[in-house]
């Protein structure tokens, strides 16, 4: 079982774009694993700095990252990947599992 960090945009998105952090999760989740979802962990939002804070405390207990579609435009997704990178922990697109066959797609 993986313990998977989502990573993908929110800044500036509807709703900061929970919608797909959701249903990603949900999917993940129904599959075993055991998921941080950022939208969870800042479900009011709050300033950048305050939830990139905690998002990347959480993503210290993670060992796999999975990115949402446009993460590539998004300053606290690149910075996240970056750091999961740089710690050696898998990153993935969410793609690539909906490929492998690890989830089903929830329509993003």
């Amino acid at each position: 079982m993986k313990r998977i960090y989502l990573s993908g945009p929110m800044t500036g998105l509807p709703d900061l774009n929970f919608a797909a952090f959701h249903a990603i999760t949900t999917d993940l989740r129904a599959e075993g694993h055991t998921v941080t979802n950022p939208a969870e962990i800042n479900p009011k939002g709050g300033t950048w700095t305050d939830c990139m804070r905690r998002d990347i405390a959480a993503l210290m207990g993670c060992d796999t990252m999975a990115t949402l579609p446009g993460w590539e435009h998004s300053k606290g997704a690149r910075l996240e990947v970056l750091i999961a990178e740089r710690l050696g922990m898998t990153v993935v697109n969410f793609h690539d599992l909906v490929t492998m066959g690890a989830i089903t797609q929830p329509g993003i």
